[in-house]
């Protein structure tokens, strides 16, 4: 017994949302940031996320309701965990820049956790399984960074 497609979708809407959102917070985040390491490291993720993002869309477009979400949550404004980044880079250095996109990550990975409980079409599950290893693994490394940066 599957999900319907519309159920399936709004999952899919949902994941390429919040792709969306890392992809606009890790761009803003290597725009600002003075260390040159963490500006490649932004660069990569907000990257990764657009390619996620693309991926998601097409499987969308296959199942075949109408257009896929094409931009993040309110029309670029950030929303979840990356609110705060602006004011992170205004005033914070490298420690609350990292503790930012960190926050961002929980929110990723929690919506890739709820995503995986449901009752996925097994293609999609394996897609989604998959991004889920990488935005467990940015979100790792994200926050690695920020232990081994100074407040």
């Amino acid at each position: 017994m599957g999900m319907k497609p519309e159920d399936t979708i709004s999952i899919l809407n949902n994941l390429i949302e919040t792709l969306k959102d890392g992809q606009e917070g890790f761009r803003v985040a290597a725009e600002d940031v003075k260390n040159p390491e963490l500006k490649t490291l932004f660069n990569r993720l907000s990257l990764e996320r657009a390619q996620m993002a693309g991926e998601l869309q097409q499987e969308a477009i296959q199942l075949g309701e109408g257009e896929p979400e094409k931009t993040s949550s309110a029309a670029g404004a950030l929303h979840r965990g990356w609110i705060h980044i602006k004011e992170a880079l205004a005033g914070g250095g490298d420690h609350a820049v990292l503790s930012e996109c960190e926050r961002g990550e929980d929110s990723a990975v929690s919506n890739y956790r709820d995503a995986l409980e449901a009752d996925l079409p097994q293609n999609l599950r394996a897609i989604i399984e998959r991004q889920y290893t990488r935005v467990k693994a940015a979100h790792d490394e994200v926050r690695d960074r920020r232990d081994a940066t100074a407040k």
